[in-house]
């Protein structure tokens, strides 16, 4: 049965800090877009960024800026990925979804002291909690990393109507045609996008291309992801990750103390 305004504001401890879904658009895009009435499909399209390589040098690295419980996180997802390579995509779906909303939802302005910051999956994992895109963005590498094909993945911008929010989202499609499934933080179920009638696409990227979800303008490219400035300094870390001889210069704004890792 569809998820209703009463069960999303169950989880809105979990749910974006409040803002309004048109000064998120302005605030990423930097240009307006209206929200969609009804579900499209989008495009697909590759993406350009990958999990940083998982070294030992890199958990030292982790440790010593967060600790050593965030060491044992990153070192656990290392793991899943080595562990469940294998599987179905289907089961893929609801072990990644399940790893990665054991997270804390916290919002930037408290957690980076910025209003808007997407943080990569070590930033994510190291402090133990993030926002929705926090969420997505570590949901959809993860995947990508477990070998799903990229055309298949989408981080998706919705509005979630019962918080009149914007908020972010994984969708997954099996075909380019077919219904998707979400991954959502808000909702501990990967659920089938005919049963997220509270949530309303507004635009999806991918590593590769922007696309509009509004009916008449269903699967019409806008623009690259390179035009996202959040997605585009976002690669720029992770490639820094990648690379311990760049990480100093490209180090992250330090959490407040009491983000570094919190408490279970």
């Amino acid at each position: 049965m569809p998820i209703t305004t009463l069960a999303l504001r169950r989880h809105a401890s979990r749910a974006l800090a409040p803002r309004r879904l048109a000064g998120a658009l302005v605030a990423v895009l930097g240009v307006q877009l209206a929200a969609p009435p009804t579900v499209a499909p989008f495009a697909v399209h590759d993406a350009v960024a990958e999990v940083p390589g998982f070294t030992e040098e890199l958990l030292d690295y982790v440790q010593d800026r967060y600790g050593r419980a965030a060491r044992e996180r990153v070192a656990d997802w290392e793991q899943l990925i080595l562990e469940h390579r294998d599987r179905p995509v289907h089961e893929q779906l609801t072990i990644v979804n399940d790893f990665f909303n054991r997270m804390r939802f916290v919002s930037d302005q408290s957690h980076w002291g910025k209003r808007d910051y997407w943080a990569t999956p070590i930033e994510f994992l190291g402090t133990r909690g993030g926002d929705c895109e926090d969420f997505s963005i570590a949901k959809y590498f993860t995947l990508k990393e477990l070998g799903v094909p990229i055309e298949r993945l989408r981080i998706t911008y919705v509005r979630a109507l019962g918080l009149d929010e914007a908020h972010m989202v994984v969708a997954y499609y099996e075909t380019p045609d077919a219904e998707p499934l979400i991954l959502d933080n808000l909702v501990e179920e990967v659920t089938p996008g005919s049963r997220r009638n509270d949530l309303v696409p507004v635009y999806s990227f991918n590593g590769d291309g922007l696309w509009k979800a509004r009916e008449r303008d269903a699967g019409r490219r806008v623009g690259g992801a390179g035009g996202l400035r959040l997605w585009r300094d976002l690669t720029v870390k992770m490639e820094r990750e990648r690379s311990p001889g760049s990480r100093a210069a490209g180090e992250a704004p330090a959490p407040p103390a009491q983000a570094v890792d919190l408490p279970e």
